[in-house]
């Protein structure tokens, strides 16, 4: 020991009943034994944890953050394997290689399920993907039109609500009244009526024409299709 400090050997086999397979064991300076959760050892593998920055703690209770005193365990076919110490929860769930997950934490006795957490943790990040490509926005176009518009400008309108409606998005038709031309709403309506007629194949009106201040509108929604 030629700088004077004391150095440490441990053996390198692992303690009996340690649950060894449960991942890697750290020796501290007294040969004391650590436990590393078996999701931990596969994310630190993965290079998850490689970022000190991007480092966050999981919101599940698994493995070494479930810290009730007793729990009731769950094995992966659904079996109730009893009420058990927390440990010796610990230590089956590392026996199998897998790990546990408290899923009623609020349960007189706390319910833990042995699982493969890596495995749950990518099923429920693909259920969650799933459900967002699910979720429909639906987007609304608007137009305006004239309540004197002319033939060509109004098929041009037309068409171009048709293709946003067959692309399943809702379509705003807006009519704004200048001036003297308030008074005369019937030809606005005259040609909200036309508008209405010649989409209704693949429309229907959400929101029926209706004034308010200067302004005229109709909403239209895709038809939904018959299965």
């Amino acid at each position: 020991m030629k700088d004077g400090k004391k150095k440490h050997h441990f053996s390198p086999e692992y303690p009996k009943g340690s649950g060894s397979q449960a991942g890697i064991h750290g020796y501290g300076n007294f040969g004391q034994v650590r436990y590393l959760p078996f999701q931990f050892v596969k994310e630190v593998c993965l290079g998850k944890y490689n970022n000190k920055n991007s480092r966050k703690e999981p919101k599940d209770l698994v493995n070494e953050n479930i810290k009730f005193r007793e729990v009731l365990v769950i094995d992966p076919d659904g079996n109730q394997l009893g009420v058990m110490m927390r440990r010796e929860a610990l230590e089956k769930a590392y026996d199998m290689n897998l790990d546990l997950l408290c899923v009623a934490p609020n349960a007189k006795v706390p319910v833990c399920k042995i699982i493969d957490y890596g495995r749950y943790r990518f099923e429920e990040q693909k259920k969650a993907r799933e459900a967002k490509k699910k979720q429909h926005v639906t987007e609304v176009k608007a137009l305006r039109v004239s309540p004197v518009i002319d033939q060509h400008d109004f098929e041009t309108k037309l068409n171009r609500a048709r293709e946003w409606i067959e692309d399943g998005q809702k379509v705003r038709i807006d009519m704004k009244f200048r001036g003297r031309m308030i008074t005369r709403q019937e030809v606005g309506k005259e040609v909200m009526n036309k508008f209405t007629e010649q989409i209704s194949d693949i429309a229907t009106v959400d929101k029926a024409p209706a004034l308010e201040g200067n302004t005229m509108s109709v909403v239209f929604s895709p038809k939904k299709s018959s299965k």
